[in-house]
C-alpha cells in the first residue's frame, strides 16, 4: 500500500474574509419575536455559521430557516465563485447571496423520492412492487426481485456507480444509462443489508416514472412540484443560461486515503477531485441526474421541506396527501451500519432520519427527516420544532477536523429553537 505524502494529509482550505464584508441578509427575513423566538436565538445561530465559514473549508455557505411557517434566517455568506483553491490568483470574486443557486446533491434523493410516492398515492404503483414490473429488462443477472422500496431504502444490493453514469458524455443518453443499470449484479441479496446507492437508485426510479407516466423526471417535476409551489428554480440541472447562477464547488480538506478513498471510489466511481470537477462541468449542471442534481435557492430547498411539515400543502396549494407524506418519512432501517458509509444511517423510503440523542439534524431530533447532499449540504424537516432548514455550501471536504463547525451549526439550531412538543 502507497503510503500518503505529507502534502496530502494537509487540508486544502480557502480564503477567509471578513465575514461583515461578504455576507448578505434575505429581505425574507421576519421578526422571530412573532414566532417565540429572540433576536438573540438568530444572531447565536449566524455566529455558528461564521464559524463554519471561518474554518476555511467553504467559499460560500447560505442558511434558510423556516419556523411555523415564517422565514425567521435567510443569509450567505462568501463568494459564489472566484474562491475556490483550485481558481487562478486574480480570478474576480463573486459574492454569494441568499438567491445564488446551489447544488442539493445527493438531497435531490428526497424529491425524485417524493415523486414515487406521489404515484402510489395515485395507485399507479406500489412501493412493494418490483422494479422489474415496470422495466423488465431490469430483471436479469438476479435483480428480478428487488423492489421499489428497496431501492428507496438502499437495500437493492447495487451500491456500485456504473461508469457510464459518470460519464458526462452518456448523461443524456437515457439508453445507455438504462442499459448500465439493467447489467448490474447485485454485491448482496436484495433487501437484506444497508448499502447506500449515491447515483444508480435516481436513475432506476427515473425511468420508472417515465414508463409509468410517458413524462421525463424533469417536466413530471416541474408539473407536480415545482410549478404549484410557484418555484422559479428548484429543477434537475439548470437551463444553459442560468449556469453564471450557480455557486462553483470546490475540493477542500485533507485528500482522502485508505479506506475512505476507496469508499468513494464504490460508491461514486471517483476521487473527490474527479468528482468535484465533474460537478461543475456545464454537463452535469445542465443534465438530469435524479439523484444529485436538484440545484435550487436554499429557500426553495427549504420550501421544500416546509411543504412536507405541513402535511403535503403549502400556504393554500396541496401537492401531496398527508397520508403520503406519512407513509415517505416513516421509519424503515434502524441500527444497521451502511456497507458502503460505514455508520448507522436510520433511513425511511427516501429520507435520512433523526435521532434521540444527536444526528446529523442537531440534538434530540428523532422526528426529523432530510438528507446529506456530498459530504456536508443539508435539508432537513422538525416536526417538533417546527422548522424546516436549508444548510446549502460549496466546500467539497471528506474527513477534517474542521468539520466539527458544521455539525455545531445544527447543534445550535437544535438548542436555540426549542421543541414545541416534547
Amino acid at each position: 500500500m502507497q503510503r500518503p505524502r505529507l502534502r496530502d494529509l494537509l487540508p486544502v482550505t480557502v480564503r477567509v474574509h471578513h465575514p461583515e464584508e461578504v455576507t448578505t441578509k434575505s429581505h425574507r427575513e421576519t421578526d422571530p419575536r412573532g414566532v417565540g423566538l429572540s433576536t438573540q436565538d438568530v444572531e447565536a445561530i449566524w455566529d455558528a455559521v461564521v464559524r463554519f465559514y471561518k474554518a476555511g473549508l467553504h467559499p460560500a455557505i447560505a442558511l434558510c430557516i423556516r419556523r411555523r411557517g415564517e422565514i425567521i434566517l435567510d443569509r450567505a455568506i462568501g463568494h459564489a465563485s472566484g474562491n475556490s483553491p483550485q481558481d487562478p490568483e486574480g480570478t474576480p470574486l463573486v459574492r454569494a447571496t441568499p438567491d445564488t443557486l446551489y447544488n442539493f446533491f445527493s438531497g435531490s434523493k428526497t424529491v425524485t423520492a417524493m415523486l414515487i410516492h406521489l404515484l402510489q398515492e395515485e395507485e399507479q404503483l406500489h412501493v412493494d412492487e418490483p422494479v422489474a414490473t415496470f422495466i423488465p429488462e431490469f430483471a436479469k443477472r438476479r435483480k428480478h426481485s428487488i423492489t421499489i422500496r428497496d431501492v428507496l431504502t438502499h437495500r437493492a444490493g447495487i451500491p456500485t456507480t456504473p461508469q457510464e453514469v459518470i460519464n458526462l458524455d452518456l448523461l443524456s443518453e437515457r439508453e445507455e444509462i438504462v442499459r448500465a443499470f439493467c447489467d448490474l449484479e447485485p454485491t448482496h441479496r436484495p433487501g437484506s443489508v444497508q448499502a447506500y446507492q449515491a447515483i444508480t437508485g435516481g436513475f432506476i426510479l427515473a425511468e420508472i416514472i417515465r414508463r409509468v407516466t410517458g413524462q421525463d423526471i424533469q417536466d413530471f417535476l416541474t408539473r407536480r412540484v415545482r410549478e404549484p409551489l410557484k418555484m422559479r428554480n428548484f429543477k434537475y440541472g439548470v437551463a444553459p443560461e442560468d449556469l453564471g447562477r450557480v455557486a462553483v464547488d470546490a475540493f477542500t480538506g485533507p485528500v482522502p486515503t485508505w479506506p475512505y478513498k476507496n469508499l468513494v471510489h464504490i460508491a461514486f466511481g471517483g476521487s473527490m477531485r474527479e468528482l468535484v470537477d465533474l460537478s461543475n462541468d456545464s454537463r452535469f449542471r445542465t443534465g438530469v441526474v435524479p439523484a444529485g442534481n436538484i440545484i435550487a435557492t436554499p429557500e426553495e430547498v427549504s420550501r421544500f421541506f416546509e411543504t412536507l411539515l405541513c402535511g403535503g400543502a403549502y400556504e393554500d396549494t396541496r401537492v401531496f396527501e398527508q397520508r403520503t407524506v406519512a407513509r415517505a418519512v416513516a421509519p424503515q432501517v434502524t441500527g444497521q451500519v451502511d456497507r458502503v458509509l460505514m455508520m448507522p444511517i436510520p433511513l425511511s423510503m427516501g429520507f435520512m432520519l433523526g435521532l434521540n440523542s444527536f444526528g446529523f439534524f442537531g440534538p434530540r431530533t428523532a422526528n426529523a427527516y432530510g438528507h446529506l447532499g456530498f459530504t456536508n449540504v443539508l435539508g432537513w424537516a422538525d416536526p417538533d420544532r417546527d422548522i424546516s432548514v436549508a444548510l446549502m455550501n460549496t466546500g467539497k471536504p471528506l474527513l477534517s477536523a474542521r468539520m466539527l463547525s458544521w455539525l455545531n451549526v445544527s447543534r445550535v439550531i437544535g438548542t436555540r429553537i426549542p421543541r414545541d412538543r416534547a
